[in-house]
């Protein structure tokens, strides 16, 4: 499904029978979760701009509290990702990621660096609910299809200018979203996450227009991450629909470390509380 911008109104904000709730003058259907990301770089909260490792802001040094104040404000997940794994392949902060999972009693989305099915397993036997594999995707594909026949796996689609990239961001894989998003249609994968790396970071809204097309593209749960600024966008997001679809979740991390968005505030819009 191809979309232009000036089709993007046509998809948002659909009428329905189900799960609405009001915010401004707006009326939105909502079963998407809101995923608070947790990115550690040498075992402190970290977030990079447009996935450059030299444009890094530190949030904090203790990512499990961060965790349990999610959990506390009302996440349903938690996304975390070892940024030094995915950049290396090393799992520098596996320890850091078990220690989150079981510190909190929400389910864990982590991923980062992994490349085999052993490091798929020792995150799940330390209490990960669900891996996300990005770089390994590409290169060994088998492996997502191997891990998802008994666990819960996400595919990273992580992209810059619609060619998705490996290795922490770093590297073209030559490679469009939607075609290897429809090379896992029949993998058994629980979801595709889909970050847009020109706005990862930027607060500047998400990439509505790429998000359709995602959805129309493939069958599997999409989940939405770069860009998020506002609870508006928040709004967008979850109003998006395509032919009764709609984003299962989004990804977000600046805008709540610099106060943009209110967990506990953002969890009761979409849940229907406000």
């Amino acid at each position: 499904v191809s979309v232009s911008p000036g089709e993007v109104e046509s998809h948002r904000f659909a009428d329905s029978r189900q799960f609405r709730y009001r915010y401004g003058e707006r009326e939105v259907e909502s079963l998407m979760e809101l995923f608070p990301a947790i990115d550690v770089r040498g075992g402190r909260c970290v977030r990079l701009l447009q996935g450059d490792y030299a444009q890094e802001t530190v949030y904090g040094d203790d990512p499990v509290a961060q965790a349990v104040a999610f959990a506390e404000a009302g996440a349903g997940w938690i996304h975390v990702v070892d940024l030094d794994a995915a950049r290396t392949g090393i799992p520098e902060n596996r320890d850091v990621v078990a220690a989150i999972a079981e510190a909190v009693d929400v389910p864990i989305q982590t991923g980062g660096g992994i490349r085999s099915i052993e490091a798929a397993s020792i995150l799940f036997d330390a209490g990960v609910e669900r891996v996300v594999i990005g770089t390994a995707a590409l290169t060994d594909p088998d492996l997502v299809r191997t891990l998802a026949r008994d666990h819960r796996v996400a595919v990273g689609l992580d992209a810059k200018s619609g060619e998705v990239t490996t290795d922490g961001w770093l590297v073209g894989s030559g490679r469009t979203v939607l075609d290897v998003a429809r090379s896992f249609a029949s993998a058994g994968v629980d979801a595709f996450i889909v970050t847009d790396i020109s706005r990862d970071g930027t607060l500047e809204g998400p990439d509505v227009v790429g998000l359709i097309e995602m959805l129309g593209a493939t069958q599997v749960d999409v989940v939405a991450s770069g860009g998020v600024g506002t609870l508006v966008d928040l709004v967008t997001l979850a109003g998006i629909e395509v032919d009764g679809r709609r984003l299962a979740g989004v990804i977000a991390g600046k805008a709540i470390y610099e106060g943009h968005v209110a967990v506990a505030e953002a969890v009761a819009l979409l849940r229907g509380g406000v």
